[in-house]
């Protein structure tokens, strides 16, 4: 099963992205990542009937339609989604590349709610994408500095892990029983 997995975050030492690489360690088959942060501004004209789409946009449609299952791990801005993800969806919608694809998505925040806001957001459009989002591998990590190593840039809180470890295996399981039901 091969999996893609999307930041929210353009930081390079964000604590997203630890848990992103901590994700994709814990992943036992393929798996890979796309560069959301060369995307040009969502504009249709861009887009439209007969139009060759900017190749970073072409490269992200690729490695959706590559995946098995989608993974997106996000931090939240302001009670919302960061632009730059919501930017890499929208560029998405009218694609089909995440028509009945397993997704799901984490949210990780340095407050006690986890990122809910964002997650509740993230799901909502994955949902009117038609994505097959896995409510049981979707989380909501709250304070999750001390949970991370500034060195390793992973996560090093067992629970946590635990906690990611299933996630990634009910996103897996999904996946593969959609494969199966499809051959």
């Amino acid at each position: 099963m091969r999996l893609l997995a999307l930041s929210g975050s353009l930081r390079a030492r964000s604590s997203n992205g630890a848990v992103l690489r901590s994700v994709l360690d814990l992943h036992p088959g393929p798996s890979g990542t796309a560069d959301i942060g060369a995307l040009p501004h969502f504009n249709p004209d861009l887009d439209g009937e007969g139009a060759t789409p900017p190749a970073p946009v072409a490269a992200l449609r690729t490695a959706v339609a590559e995946a098995d299952a989608v993974l997106i791990v996000s931090p939240e801005y302001a009670h919302g989604v960061p632009g730059v993800l919501k930017n890499a969806l929208d560029w998405l919608v009218s694609s089909g590349e995440c028509v009945g694809k397993p997704v799901a998505v984490i949210t990780a925040s340095p407050f006690p709610t986890g990122g809910d806001h964002a997650n509740a957001q993230l799901r909502e459009t994955l949902r009117m994408m038609t994505g097959d989002v896995i409510t049981a591998a979707c989380r909501e990590l709250p304070a999750i500095g001390p949970k991370t190593d500034p060195a390793t840039q992973r996560v090093t809180d067992e629970a946590t892990l635990a906690d990611l470890r299933t996630a990634v295996g009910r996103l897996t399981a999904a996946a593969n029983e959609r494969s199966a039901t499809a051959s």
